[in-house]
């Protein structure tokens, strides 16, 4: 009677570990599917970034041809009376002075 005891117990206990190896390696199997996703994400990502960098330089481009095209030397940049005078100084506009904080 006792052998058919220590059986049962061994028995219940293999299906114990054997459901806690099938739990783990459930849960490594959607760790893994996770990082996939992750990696696919982050690939999309740096493709449109790439795709986006692309974009800005033919735009400049263009701005550039137009710009050479109706005779404005240097593009928007060149503007400097504007920045000199936004520059000069910088507490003239601020009501509460020269960039002091109110607290």
């Amino acid at each position: 009677m006792q052998a058919i005891k220590e059986k049962l117990s061994d028995m219940s206990h293999t299906r114990k570990v054997k459901a806690e190896a099938r739990a783990e390696e459930k849960a490594e199997k959607e760790y893994a599917k996770a990082r996939a996703a992750v990696a696919h994400e982050v690939r999309l990502a740096r493709e449109a970034e790439a795709e986006m960098d692309k974009h800005v330089t033919k735009a400049e481009r263009l701005a550039q041809k137009e710009l050479e095209k109706h005779g404005v030397a240097g593009g928007p940049s060149s503007n400097s009376e504007h920045e000199s005078s936004m520059n000069s100084d910088p507490g003239a506009t601020d009501p509460i002075g020269a960039g002091a904080s109110p607290f």
